[in-house]
């Protein structure tokens, strides 16, 4: 896929990533949009709004976090379609996360900022790639079963702060996830699915880049503020933050991040 000729600034392509509401299209689109960036064809400027919501598929169906039907064991072949389907889904809300990130506080930090998120914007779509593409192998598709909100409702939630956005997405939900896949590869794996855990690790080692961006750029503006910023980490969250932070961490894989104990320790005692 190639942009529409009409759009030559970085505002407005994250406007065309967010308001493109098929899967496969929007993958294309991010893909298109990094390639355009990396290329000199857009203009750092940010001259579109970003949408309050993403367009959206017809399906999944979007239910609240407390109604989403139980997973079970992923000893079962079903349950492991549903984790595969809930991964793919996180991954194509992420497409979104990354590209409403860059067009919306893209404007507040160096163009540097936008070369890092682009590539983020990149490997979420190639994330959603590889586990629609693993959902088909199993007899799935993306849109099969409900998913939940809650992301989106993430970034809702922090539309109004870049700092607050940098604390609760990566440094948040995305270092999480950094807690749980190495449990979730072995599920995988010890029921004799490699094929999935091997692409598991995968996008593993992809996240911690994806933290650590987070990481840096909220040290870059916490520095630039005169913030402490681990205790402003920890004010965002509590300010902004629905869920709890609490262990088991996964320290090294967030210290590979850059998230070290000091910001985190604190919130989980």
């Amino acid at each position: 896929m190639t942009l529409p000729v009409s759009i030559t600034t970085v505002g407005a392509a994250c406007a065309h990533v967010l308001l493109t509401p098929d899967p496969h299209d929007k993958l294309m689109a991010a893909r298109a949009v990094a390639r355009g960036w990396r290329l000199g064809r857009l203009a750092h400027r940010f001259d579109v709004a970003m949408p309050d919501r993403p367009s959206r598929p017809a399906a999944p169906e979007l239910l609240p976090p407390n109604r989403m039907p139980r997973r079970g064991k992923i000893g079962s072949e079903r349950s492991r379609v549903a984790m595969l389907h809930a991964l793919a889904h996180i991954e194509f809300v992420a497409i979104d996360l990354a590209f409403d990130l860059i067009g919306r506080f893209g404007g507040e930090f160096p163009t540097a900022f936008t070369d890092q998120w682009m590539q983020v914007g990149a490997e979420e779509a190639m994330h959603f790639a590889l586990l629609d593409r693993r959902l088909r192998q199993v007899g799935s598709h993306y849109g099969a079963l409900p998913a939940h909100d809650g992301l989106w409702q993430a970034a809702e939630e922090t539309a109004g702060d870049a700092l607050a956005r940098l604390a609760i997405v990566p440094m948040v939900l995305e270092a999480r996830a950094l807690d749980i896949t190495p449990a979730t590869v072995e599920r995988f794996e010890g029921a004799g699915d490699m094929v999935s855990g091997r692409m598991l690790r995968r996008i593993m080692a992809d996240e911690i880049r994806h933290v650590s961006a987070g990481t840096k750029w909220f040290a870059w503006a916490t520095n630039g503020q005169g913030l402490d910023a681990p205790n402003h980490y920890q004010l965002l969250v509590k300010r902004h933050f629905r869920g709890i932070v609490k262990p088991p961490f996964n320290d090294s894989a967030r210290r590979q991040a850059g998230l070290t104990e000091d910001f985190y320790t604190p919130l989980a005692t």
